[in-house]
Formats: C-alpha cells, structure tokens, sequence
C-alpha cells in the first residue's frame, strides 16, 4: 500500500512508523466493545492495515454492545474511512448505542472520519487530527487526469458533508481547511466541535469535582467541631418560696 505525501512533511516519519494494530474485546457482561484501530486504513495484501471490512466483522459480533474505539492512524484509504464512519452509525442507530472514541495519537485523513459518528470524541494528550485534500495516482491521458479530478471533486463533497456534521463553522471554512492541509491540537478540534472533550479537561473537571467535594467535607466537619465546643447550658435553678398557711 503506497503512503501517500501529506504537504506538511514534519510528521510523515513518525505517522510511517505507526505499528499495524486492530483488536476487537467484547465485554458481554458490561454490554460494551473495545476496538484499537492503529496504522493503516485501507485494505492490505499483508495484512498490516485495518479495512472497513474488519471493523464490520467485529461489529457483527458487538451486537448491540457501546463502543469504544481507540485511535492512532496516519490515514489511507478514503472510501475504507467512509465505509467505517458510516458502519458505525448504522451500528448507533441500529441498537441505540453509544460510542466513545479515544484519539490516542493521530487521526488523520481517511481516519478522521470515523471519530465523526462518535457521541464522544475525546483528545488524548498531544493528540491531532488532520484534514486533507483527497489524492490519488493516474496514469493515462489528459482525458483520464481530467475525469479523475472530476470524481476527486466529489469524493471531496462527500467529505466535507461528513465534516459539517459536528464542524461549527461555514462549509467554505471547512473547504479552505481541507484545500490548505489542516492539523488541529486537542484544543483546536474541540474549538470547531471534532472533539467533546480532552484528556487535560477531563483532567481538570475531575479536580474541580474532588476539590468542591473536599471543601464540601470540610464544611461538615468544621460544623461538627463546633456542636462538640458548644456547652449546653445548664438551667438556671429556680427558688422554691414555701408559703406559711395558717389553719
């Protein structure tokens, strides 16, 4: 499978270095599937990518399971990446499931598209998206470069329909974005609705939570003190006049 060039190169070595890994673990017993999606996407005659035809074999046996998917690919191929987003919300719709996907590394071109059928996309640290034009390779006359512009405008369209589906800005935004090569840090992607939430935000709810829940302890304890200094106070004695009666 060729690796095709992004137009910014900083990344190219390390997103080639992506070890090839898909694994399917189904908890029955808490209705929920875990699937790791490393390297590749795309089909393979080495078996060292991940299709759509793998991930709709392990949702077959998902059955109605959530999901939880984990993510950390440089891309490939574009239709494999649509075919999966649009697996997965069959799958949602389907059986009323919910599904998380963790970007752990890199989601990139094809396999941005995925994370948009998710009810929670969350960032890992350090974590990036990018979005891309889509590319191809030709060989043929002038009439076989020109039809194929034609179809890669189209597969483009359907693309950026996909984006503006959680994208909060304009179409023309997202197409500029696409024309231009995008990367998104964790916090760009949750700025324009890629994301739900990141790993350092989570980080930062759960503190805000333990810290409200300790002051809220606090605050019981400094009232129990209190009643335990408090002396109840004893009652005042009452003086008994005894009357003289005369008979």
């Amino acid at each position: 499978m060729k690796f095709l060039k992004f137009k910014n190169e900083k990344y190219e070595e390390q997103l080639k270095k992506i070890p090839h890994n898909f694994v399917a673990v189904h908890d029955e017993d808490k209705k929920e599937s875990t699937l790791t999606i490393y390297g590749i996407i795309g089909d393979s005659w080495w078996d060292d990518s991940t299709s759509a035809a793998d991930v709709d074999n392990a949702l077959k046996q998902a059955g109605s399971n959530d999901l939880v998917i984990h993510l950390n690919s440089p891309g490939g191929d574009a239709f494999d990446g649509i075919a999966i987003y649009n697996r997965l919300m069959n799958h949602k719709k389907k059986h009323n499931a919910k599904i998380t996907v963790h970007i752990d590394g890199w989601a990139c071109s094809a396999a941005s598209l995925p994370p948009l059928a998710a009810d929670e996309v969350i960032m890992g640290a350090g974590a990036m998206i990018m979005i891309h034009e889509a590319s191809t390779i030709v060989w043929g006359t002038k009439k076989h470069f020109r039809k194929e512009a034609d179809v890669l405008e189209k597969l483009e369209d359907g693309i950026i329909d996909i984006y503006m589906m959680k994208a909060n800005v304009e179409r023309e935004e997202i197409k500029t974005m696409v024309d231009n090569e995008t990367w998104f840090s964790a916090s760009e992607a949750l700025d324009i609705g890629f994301a739900t939430s990141t790993a350092t935000s989570q980080v930062v709810e759960e503190n805000e939570e333990v810290t409200l829940l300790k002051a809220q302890l606090l605050e019981k304890e400094n009232e129990i003190q209190q009643l335990k200094n408090t002396e109840l106070e004893k009652p005042t004695p009452v003086k008994q006049n005894r009357a003289v009666r005369l008979f």
